[in-house]
């Protein structure tokens, strides 16, 4: 079981993927059954309910050898190399039930060390609300998958090859290791250093293992965006993030194209900022109120001359800008939330021009010397991740920091460094002494 579920990527930036064994591609689950069903005709209008189906029991533990649960402790042991913490997955306990000699009690204590480990291996230790604002999808592993490598662990005697398949293969999650291995432990300012390093680790883990063969990727403490194709960086700009008062959130969505000369939906949060302005136009339901306010295509729209087509949730995407000077800050936090690409539009002409897309840059010119707002789509659509990388790695195993422009790592850090993953509560304050009358 996962470990949600017991306690609920210079290279500086480009990621591949090795299967996590073949046997976890079989055995996938049975899809649902249609949630709709037909209605009873009028025989059977007096019918029972039928009754649902009995809870498929969880499968039990498999049995473990002894020299296999020597081979987890001594994984345990050393899984600080990877910026973990070998106390939280209790060797002691598992050392006790190995000398108790149950192999029953032995397996079920076996069982529960891997699936807290593979969880936090594939996934990240840190887990939901305090990794703060982070919303990318990562399916690397869950309950179905973990028990098959499980089974096929234990029965090909291959423990470590098993754990190590769940193990981020981008190159900077590589070097992040090696600066760790090289880093000491000894003051405070070390210390701080080390758990820098462990939390980015652990931030790489919450990334899906395969970012795919081409995609985007915005790192928002170092202000860049990144193009990268088969594992190298392509193409790499300047990039304004959300203010501290307009965060960006961490999510990855898939950019299908462009909108060339777009208009501008000015969110409703700063409506207000614009309501009855020259340039603005405001939108009437049909009441004749004003219900929300667009800003037309044309050289002072904030969105430039066109913004990626990029759903999701949050309403985030890349897009050019008329305030173009905010590229030479070297603090570059001043965006309502979404990410301002330097010479976007040379990004938009390869992507669009990719695969033998018809939209040549002079048909991409030609449209937005027109004024007219046009979707332009890519033949093949890619990934669009955008992080939140505090700490990076260089390849002699120095690191660089990035600023921590919301104040971040604080508390993830304190996750990282609680047993559960999650950020420890405040403690209560004492009761207050009520004076005596």
């Amino acid at each position: 079981m996962l470990r949600s579920t017991w306690k609920s990527k210079a290279m500086l930036l480009g990621l591949g993927m090795i299967p996590l064994t073949a046997a976890m591609a079989q055995n996938a689950p049975a899809p649902k059954a249609d949630p709709i069903a037909p209605l009873p005709d009028a025989a059977a209008k007096d019918a029972q309910p039928t009754t649902p189906p009995a809870p498929v029991p969880e499968a039990p533990p498999p049995i473990w050898q002894v020299d296999q649960v020597r081979a987890l402790l001594s994984y345990i042991s050393g899984v600080g190399k990877e910026g973990l913490s070998p106390a939280d997955y209790d060797s002691d306990g598992l050392l006790k039930a190995l000398a108790a000699g149950d192999p029953v009690a032995l397996s079920a204590a076996a069982t529960d060390r891997f699936n807290r480990l593979s969880s936090d291996l594939a996934l990240g230790h840190v887990r939901g609300d305090a990794r703060i604002d982070w919303h990318v999808e990562d399916k690397d592993l869950d309950k179905v998958r973990q028990r098959q490598l499980l089974d096929w662990a234990l029965s090909q005697n291959k423990l470590k090859d098993a754990l190590d398949g769940l193990l981020p293969t981008h190159p900077q999650y590589a070097a992040l290791k090696d600066a760790l291995a090289k880093a000491s432990a000894g003051d405070a300012a070390e210390r701080a250093k080390v758990n820098r390093i462990r939390l980015n680790m652990d931030r790489w883990r919450w990334l899906p293992r395969d970012l795919g063969d081409r995609y985007i990727i915005v790192n928002v403490p170092s202000y860049y965006a990144t193009l990268v194709e088969n594992g190298a960086t392509r193409w790499k700009t300047r990039a304004v993030a959300g203010a501290i008062r307009t965060p960006t959130p961490q999510l990855n969505a898939t950019a299908v194209g462009v909108i060339l000369n777009p208009w501008w939906e000015v969110p409703p949060s700063i409506s207000g900022e614009v309501a009855g302005k020259a340039g603005f136009v405001a939108v009437k339901g049909k009441d004749g109120k004003i219900q929300r306010w667009r800003q037309p295509p044309g050289p002072t729209n904030a969105l430039g001359q066109l913004k990626f087509v990029m759903y999701n949730p949050h309403n985030i995407y890349l897009h050019d800008t008329n305030a173009k000077s905010r590229f030479n800050s070297s603090v570059r936090a001043a965006s309502h939330g979404c990410i301002r690409t330097k010479d976007v539009l040379t990004l938009a002409t390869m992507l669009l021009g990719d695969d033998n897309g018809p939209w040549t840059p002079e048909k991409i010119q030609e449209q937005l010397a027109s004024k007219q707002t046009k979707q332009a789509n890519f033949v093949k659509p890619l990934p669009v991740y955008i992080v939140y990388f505090s700490v990076a790695a260089t390849n002699d195993g120095g690191i660089v920091d990035y600023e921590d422009v919301y104040k971040r790592d604080g508390k993830v850090i304190a996750a990282l460094l609680d047993s559960d993953g999650e950020v420890p509560a405040a403690p209560k304050a004492p009761p207050k002494k009520v004076a005596a009358k």
